[in-house]
């Protein structure tokens, strides 16, 4: 195994499970664009990408339309989603034993950067993570590579295989090797095993033991 002196997290999929909440934000969304009789399942495929790429991509909405169910999203998000949310089980020890063992842990997600930060001081994640950067108001800096490199870029972290993106998704995957790091995709989040395997993580956590086990190697 690895050791890593820097550990880039994922959010949704990988520290915390919001499924209810963004299930039940793009609910509210949809609904005030007048969209129904969807598959339910359909929203999952929004966890992990940005939002607007979902709406375009799963619904056919125009760039108008995606701006205005974005804010609808966010208008439910920011007042109920971002806390009907839960740490997985054994995530919160996990940080605890990295930082004892000295490792520096950042937070790089799609998610909007306030309501994530919101989502770390509420689970007292902030305690062990340098670092959150998430996409901006606007969705120009949404994508994985791009937040992956702004943290790299901050922190004057020059990229090395002893830094490792965590993630749940082949973005996370995608965006940690365009910044010449390794990568750890976990098969318990939003991601397809089978994409993600696809994708060639250096390594693959089924659970958070797994993950725990490769971490603190």
């Amino acid at each position: 195994m690895g050791i890593f002196s820097h550990i880039i997290f994922d959010l949704d999929g990988t520290l915390t499970d919001n499924t209810q909440g963004i299930k039940n934000s793009l609910k509210y969304a949809l609904q005030q664009m007048h969209v129904d009789g969807y598959d339910e399942n359909i929203l999952e495929r929004f966890i992990g990408p940005p939002l607007q790429w979902g709406f375009q991509t799963h619904f056919g909405l125009s760039e108008r339309d995606t701006k205005l169910a974005v804010e609808y999203f966010r208008e439910f998000y920011g007042e109920n989603g971002w806390h009907q949310n839960d740490p997985y089980d054994g995530i919160m020890e996990l940080l605890a034993e990295l930082d004892a063992q000295g490792k520096k842990m950042y937070v790089a997600t799609a998610k909007l950067e306030k309501f994530a930060n919101k989502i770390i001081r509420h689970f007292e994640m902030d305690r062990y993570i340098i670092q959150l950067k998430g996409a901006d108001y606007h969705a120009k800096k949404a994508s994985k590579d791009v937040i992956i490199e702004e943290v790299l870029s901050m922190q004057q972290l020059v990229p090395s295989k002893e830094i490792i993106m965590v993630g749940d998704t082949v973005y996370d995957i995608d965006g940690g090797r365009k910044n010449a790091i390794s990568t750890l995709a976990v098969g318990y989040g939003f991601g397809n095993e089978e994409e993600l395997r696809a994708a060639n993580p250096d390594y693959f956590a089924e659970d958070v033991d797994e993950l725990y086990e490769i971490l603190t190697a």
